[in-house]
């Protein structure tokens, strides 16, 4: 099911339908048809919407008038039935999971960037709901911008878990891509992003006033070399393989986005995992699987 969904988005001429077994196609003829929907094909379920941001708004905006918005802090309801879309900072989900009824994490979807996995896990919420969101909402109150790009024209966004579908339903109200994968595809997927955030981060900090289509257009031998070593560590540390064309994936997006500014913040969240593979590969006697990663952090002195 993993591989056919993800194919939907990679391949999608009708050549490569005739490549495929009958039961793959039955999958992957549902899929496209459901991403070609009208928006008004799509019933929006009512959600409680944590976090009052720009992401936040615009996911209210694309219901029908029945979501519950909480800010930071405020008591989730524990008589809401639906799903529960997380759109605070990383560093406030302990707060977020406080004041949420134990019965109803289960329905928690976080829109987080960065490596949620061992926050997740610590919580025993290891298969919670996931969303990457690749889309832009520039300022509070304005519509959002699909993160399509030259290379993944059909766009990048993906949900995972139960409650996926809604969410895919709500964002394609908004005429904006959203993928439903199982989580081994959701995850590779995930990890790109994370390749993404921490090697155009770290490079462009290296160069002061860079955004990320400057490192890009001016910084692309840096910017390859790393993202082919945190490709590299990043397998390694899950058992996994990425699909060839990773450099040029997180290019394209860069170009697509390219007015973002560059830093390394949320250490914990982005930079931090590929730091923790060192530490933990340093401790065993082993070779830094991130030497780069390593010795530019240490010159922005951010370890």
């Amino acid at each position: 099911m993993t591989s056919a969904v993800a194919a939907v988005s990679i391949f999608p001429s009708s050549l490569s339908l005739l490549r495929l077994p009958s039961s793959l196609l039955k999958v992957r003829v549902r899929v496209r048809a459901s991403a070609s929907m009208s928006s008004s094909d799509h019933a929006v379920v009512p959600a409680v919407i944590v976090g009052g941001g720009r992401v936040g708004r615009a996911l209210q905006s694309m219901g029908d008038g029945r979501d519950l918005l909480v800010g930071r802090g405020q008591p989730v309801p524990a008589d809401f039935a639906g799903p529960i879309l997380v759109c605070t900072r990383n560093d406030d989900l302990d707060a977020v999971l406080e004041a949420t009824p134990p019965s109803h994490w289960n329905d928690l979807v976080f829109f987080q960037n960065g490596m949620l996995e061992p926050w997740l896990e610590s919580k025993g919420l290891g298969d919670a709901d996931q969303v990457l969101a690749y889309f832009a909402v520039s300022k509070l109150g304005e519509p959002p911008v699909d993160g399509k790009t030259d290379t993944n024209p059909e766009g990048l966004t993906a949900a995972f878990g139960k409650w996926a579908p809604a969410v895919a339903a709500r964002l394609q109200n908004a005429n904006l891509s959203c993928k439903v994968l199982e989580k081994e595809a959701f995850q590779k997927q995930m990890l790109e992003k994370l390749i993404w955030i921490a090697a155009f981060m770290l490079v462009g900090a290296r160069h002061p006033g860079a955004t990320v289509g400057a490192v890009e257009k001016e910084y692309r031998s840096e910017v390859a070399s790393l993202i082919a070593e945190l490709a590299s560590a990043a397998a390694g540390a899950k058992g996994i393989q990425f699909d060839e064309g990773i450099e040029e994936r997180l290019c394209a997006y860069s170009r697509a986005v390219s007015h973002f500014p560059t830093a390394v913040k949320e250490f914990k969240w982005r930079n931090g995992w590929f730091y923790s593979l060192t530490e933990k590969a340093l401790a065993e006697g082993k070779p830094d699987p991130c030497p780069l990663h390593t010795a530019w952090l240490k010159e922005l002195k951010s370890i």
